[in-house]
């Protein structure tokens, strides 16, 4: 195998474990606190974004969750309160690719370009309102989507996978 299809090879597995790594989605909460008791639910905190329509759609889908789980909306004096995060970062990758007769200098050239991409991490906390002590915590790092659509389809989907083992 030629130095060309080595770095090329290289270059595919790195990516892609960039990728695999990019969807992580993890939840965790107090193991002493009873769920059922909760029946109500009400924003304390909503997610700040940059895109002008993703606020309400990150809330309608944690709002989806809660009520799929017998939780009502409350305006106020309910049992938990809801605040959710996202924080975005930029980053990096950098591809090379090699070609020529060897790794000498002069055999060969090479080529590296850099691709910039979005990462960003939802971050949704449930709060015992009377206690104010936090009792559950989803997070979710994903690349992010220039698209509108396909960002609300992530977003959901991440959402989806924060509440899969929610308490009861």
């Amino acid at each position: 195998m030629d130095t060309t299809k080595i770095s090329l090879t290289l270059g595919l597995v790195l990516l892609l474990a960039v990728v695999a790594r990019a969807d992580r989605v993890t939840s965790d909460y107090d193991h002493t606190v009873n769920f059922a008791k909760y029946k109500t639910f009400m924003w304390i905190h909503e997610p700040e974004v940059n895109e002008p329509f993703m606020k309400q759609r990150i809330m309608d889908s944690v709002n989806a969750q809660l009520m799929a789980r017998g939780m009502r909306l409350a305006s106020e004096g309910a049992d938990l309160a809801v605040g959710a995060n996202l924080a975005t970062q930029e980053k990096r990758t950098w591809e090379t690719y090699y070609s020529g007769s060897g790794w000498g200098w002069g055999s060969g050239w090479s080529t590296t370009e850099v691709t910039t991409y979005r990462v960003g991490t939802l971050t949704v906390d449930l709060f015992d309102a009377e206690s104010h002590k936090l009792v559950w915590q989803g997070v979710g790092v994903d690349k992010l989507s220039p698209k509108p659509e396909k960002e609300t389809k992530d977003n959901d989907k991440q959402i989806e996978k924060m509440f899969k083992e929610f308490p009861r």
